[in-house]
């Protein structure tokens, strides 16, 4: 990477635009940048970062960037042109800053940018304006993040030399930035939790074990081994025995279980033995009891019995008196409802004489029935006055609806001819409606065609747009691809012509002494050819050939593909016109708006065609309507004259048939309410006489009925009656008396109950008492025999469990064993001898990289004194091992630690140190040249010879085309060094003054 111009606006101290051309001042391959503290010559350092990363260095982040001596109106701007990877870039950055606003009074925040552009066949193409691309490009290209582009490029001695004096972990935190061994880090920490993993699953796994002896011992209970544990003293979980000791305590607990549960088996069959004795015995004591029971009781109940004969007797008596009422009951019943129904029909008979005429209240039932056949007869000669009225009522109606047909019909005639008065203008305005229809339908047709020709000519321009888009982005591609094929035809004759150059040292090669030259033929070679410090050979130009022809092939294809979008932009030209494609479409809408018009007025066509049709129809239909209203309203005229005369007639006939009466129907209610009063008033008096008759009849069959039941009146009869519920109860009380003495009886009698009487008096409880003895007992000993059985195929269960829990447990047992050497390995532990981490022993190996890097350069500069070596003894008192760094004094031939070194002789050291530090970053970042360096301040702690060794060593940086630029203020670097630039504090600001080494 090589720096050409940094341009500084607004930036840090500078208040204006500042260019530093670092072309100019790297042509003498060392050069100096001075000014005053503060002046501002670490700012330049800073531009330099923050072009590259769009950061500063790490300890400078919270400095502000933008210069508090610029302008308002001027931004804050950073432009770095540099060659890196072979490429010729420029990045532009500008961070995020208020800027007044263009528009009013206020500020407004102005967005970062990032600009990145490559300079290619003699000019500038633009790259990229994201910060994400260009930042990613940039670091891709470089190599090196932000913190190893400031520890390798922008060297601090300061930190060096803090460096050399650092402890081990100090070292570590450094070098860990600068390596990136964060992966070997992340190996350590994976190992570490994996053991822990492994652990917490072995652990986990031992719990559960532990947990299973626990429910082995509540299984055993208070067995003895139970109650002694499954652990010899010193065991606990995670020993990698518990297995065994818990496997070994669970089988003695499982053959004592077994033990214990047959014990009680045996325990538990004599029980039931002596349980079905005392049950049997039980059970012949309780029937005896019973027996007793029965057999006494039977006697008290017959003792019982003997003084209730007397009561019992009068019962019986009452009971029979009772029974024979009863068949006088049905005749008391019937003469009940005789009187009844007289009673209620004389009451009828009152009811319905109230309402007749005064000369019929006390007529018979035969009188009764002449009036109402009167009546019936005067409403027969009703029949035909009803007929008259109804055809009155039907000569009203008739006669008004005649008025309202003749009204219609008025109204009808009057409403069509004030129609017909306006059906010429009607007709001329439908038949122009369709005119304009059929015309609109006809310009419609037209513009489509019109339409569809202006819409291919907008597709035509648009693609020809297209194409010509298209065709400006292949021709550069093209250019790309003519310079990159001329670049690579460039490189391969190069190659050609040093193979060619190069086949003399080829030859020379093979020359041996005494034998003859292949070219001259002679024997002695004085002065052969030596090859050049890279050979070319036909690898070489063979793949520059290859690359040669990849690149015309590319060009080739880019050649035809600009030919063929030429063409396509040409026939669509050709078919689209010179017109825009904007103009076009303007046009093409204009039309399309004119086409929906004409569309929209034909598509009324059939509608217009139809109101005309539907006009002509309507001016038929109200013609003939009217002809017809005229030809109605002269018959009903006559109509009307006609209900006139028969209704005068009808009106006579029934002012006769209605006498006093309103109406006919009024005269008729009120003579048939009279005939049905008639009627209900002589049924009344023939029911009185018929209910009059049914009693007497009834009183006499009651008197027979009570003097065959052997009672003196029917009154003594009614007397002995008793109620139906009462009369029950006492036929059941008799049939219980007869069950009862015969059951008796036969307890008395029977013969297994007189034995068990003359037994002595038998205890049931004593019996209850000896079985629930046997009962407890029993249920003991099952209860026992449960738990032992219990606890037998608990422990069988459990112990199954703890062996395949062991089983599956002995893997992980092994996994963690392997992970923990592993992982103490790795963290500086265990086997591990110099208890150094993996990350660290990494470390070392890049320190021991960096010390010999150094190392070149400090035996110069110590003139032969000083060498740096890495050593990885051990540490004390638990200090980080792997990282120690020793300076050899050759002059004594001791080795002793950096921190013993002097102000000037740490300077030197520290800068020898940086040197090689930068060299094995490089190369662990991929090699990436680094044609820039800065090496910043500790110059003045050097002695005139010192000085002057490590100037010859930064020089002798030049023969590898590098250039150095130191950072200091020593006021003899001034006589030193030629090539300057300075840097100027002022109360405005800061600025830039350059001197190169042919100026005085």
């Amino acid at each position: 990477m090589r720096l050409h111009r940094l341009t500084l606006t607004a930036f840090g101290p500078f208040a204006g635009s500042h260019t530093v051309d670092f072309d100019e001042l790297s042509a003498a391959g060392l050069f100096l940048l001075h000014g005053a503290t503060g002046a501002g010559k670490t700012s330049v350092l800073d531009g330099v970062c923050f072009a590259l990363y769009g950061g500063v260095p790490g300890s400078r982040q919270g400095n502000r960037l933008r210069s508090d001596h610029a302008g308002q109106d001027t931004l804050t701007e950073v432009v770095l042109d540099l060659t890196v990877g072979g490429r010729r870039l420029e990045i532009t950055r500008r961070p995020e800053q208020p800027r007044p606003k263009k528009r009013g009074s206020g500020w407004t925040m102005e967005k970062a940018v990032t600009l990145l552009r490559e300079h290619t066949a003699g000019q500038w193409r633009a790259l990229s304006k994201s910060h994400q691309e260009a930042g990613e490009e940039l670091r891709q290209l470089i190599g090196m993040s932000r913190e190893q582009f400031c520890q390798v490029v922008l060297l601090p001695q300061g930190e060096f030399a803090t460096f050399l004096r650092a402890t081990a972990t100090e070292r570590a935190a450094l070098l860990g930035k600068l390596f990136d061994t964060r992966r070997f880090k992340a190996v350590e920490e994976w190992l570490r939790a994996e053991r822990r993993a492994a652990e917490q699953r072995v652990a986990a796994g031992d719990g559960e074990l532990l947990r299973l002896a626990e429910r082995m011992g509540q299984a055993a209970g208070d067995d003895p081994e139970a109650l002694a544990g499954p652990l010899p003293e010193g065991a606990a979980a995670g020993d990698p025995e518990l297995a065994a000791h818990i496997l070994r305590w669970a089988a003695v607990l499982a053959t004592t279980a077994r033990e214990r549960a047959g014990i009680a088996d045996l325990a538990v069959t004599a029980a039931e033995g002596a349980h079905e004795q005392a049950q049997r015995e039980a059970e012949a004591v309780r029937e005896l009891a019973v027996r007793q029971r029965r057999h006494a009781a039977a006697a008290r109940r017959a003792h019982d019995m003997a003084g209730e004969r007397e009561a019992r007797a009068r019962e019986q008596d009452l009971l029979g008196t009772a029974e024979r009422a009863a068949t006088v009951a049905p005749a008391l019943e019937l003469r009940e409802r005789a009187a009844g129904r007289q009673a209620r029909t004389a009451a009828e008979e009152r009811s319905a004489r109230a309402g007749l005429p005064a000369g019929q209240y006390e007529a018979g039932a035969e009188q009764l029935a002449e009036y109402e056949n009167r009546l019936r007869e005067e409403l027969g000669g009703l029949a035909d006055a009803d007929r008259d009225e109804q055809r009155a009522a039907e000569l009203a109606h008739d006669r008004a609806r005649v008025e309202r047909e003749a009204a219609e019909d008025e109204r009808l005639t009057a409403d069509t001819a004030a129609w017909l008065d306006g059906w010429e203008t009607e007709r001329l305005g439908r038949e122009r409606a369709v005119d304009a229809a059929q015309s609109a339908a006809t310009r419609a047709a037209e513009l489509s065609g019109a339409l569809d020709r202006a819409r291919r000519r907008l597709d035509a321009a648009r693609e020809r747009d297209s194409h010509a888009t298209a065709l400006l982005a292949a021709q550069d591609r093209l250019r790309t691809a003519r310079d990159a094929a001329a670049d690579a035809r460039d490189h391969w004759q190069d190659v050609r012509e040093a193979r060619i150059n190069g086949m003399a040292a080829e030859l020379a090669a093979q020359l041996s002494p005494g034998e003859g030259c292949l070219v001259c033929g002679a024997t002695e070679h004085p002065r052969p050819a030596r090859p050049a410090a890279r050979q070319v050979g036909r690898a070489d130009e063979e793949a520059a050939q290859e690359a040669q022809q990849r690149t015309a092939g590319a060009r080739d294809a880019a050649q035809e593909q600009v030919v063929h979008l030429a063409a396509a932009r040409d026939a669509a030209l050709a078919a689209a016109g010179p017109e825009s494609a904007a103009e076009l479409a303007a046009a093409h809408a204009a039309l399309e708006e004119e086409y929906r018009a004409a569309v929209r007025s034909a598509a009324g066509a059939p509608e217009a065609r139809q109101a005309l049709d539907r006009a002509l129809a309507e001016h038929a239909r109200r013609t003939a309507d009217r002809g017809d209203a005229e030809s109605r309203l002269a018959s009903l005229t006559t109509r009307r004259e006609l209900l006139d005369r028969e209704a005068a007639e009808l009106t006579t006939r029934l002012a006769r048939a209605r006498g006093a009466h309103a109406t006919v129907a009024e005269r008729r209610a009120r003579l048939t309410a009279d005939a049905r009063l008639a009627a209900a008033a002589a049924g009344s008096a023939r029911a009185a006489q018929e209910s009059a008759r049914a009693l007497k009849e009834a009183d006499s069959d009651l008197a027979d009925a009570a003097y065959k039941a052997g009672f003196p009146t029917p009154e003594a009869a009614a007397e002995a009656l008793l109620p139906e519920t009462e009369l029950r109860r006492l036929r059941q009380r008799a049939e219980e008396w007869r069950r009862e003495e015969a059951a008796v009886t036969a307890e008395l009698t029977a013969l297994e109950l007189a034995e068990a009487a003359a037994l002595p008096p038998a205890d049931p409880d004593a019996a209850r008492r000896a079985v629930e003895t046997a009962t407890v007992r029993l249920r003991g000993v099952t209860a026992r025999q449960s738990a032992a059985h219990t606890a037998r195929e608990a422990l069988d269960r459990l112990r199954a469990e703890a062996l395949r829990g062991t089983r599956a447990l002995a893997p992980a047992r092994e996994e963690y064993a392997r992970l923990r050497r592993l992982a103490d390995l790795a963290t500086g532990a265990g086997e591990n001898t110099l208890r150094m981490e993996l990350e660290t022993y990494v470390l070392a190996a890049r320190l021991e990289q960096v010390a010999a890097a150094a190392s070149v350069r400090l035996h110069r500069m110590s003139s032969g004194r000083y060498t740096l070596v890495h050593t990885d003894a051990r540490a004390s008192r638990n200090v980080k091992s792997g990282l120690g760094l020793m300076v050899v004094d050759s002059w004594t031939g001791t080795e002793r630690d950096t921190a013993t070194l002097s102000g000037g002789e740490t300077f030197f050291a520290s800068l020898a140190l940086a040197l090689g530090l930068a060299d094995v970053v490089t190369d662990e970042a991929g090699g990436a040249r680094l044609d820039t360096l800065f090496v910043d301040e500790g110059f003045g702690s050097l002695d005139e010879q010192t000085l002057d060794e490590v100037l010859d060593v930064l020089d002798g940086l030049r023969e590898r085309d590098r250039a150095v630029g130191i950072v200091s203020h020593v006021a003899e670097l001034r006589q030193r060094v030629p090539a300057q630039l300075q840097v100027v504090k002022g109360q405005r600001g800061s600025a830039l003054r350059h001197r190169t080494a042919g100026e005085r």
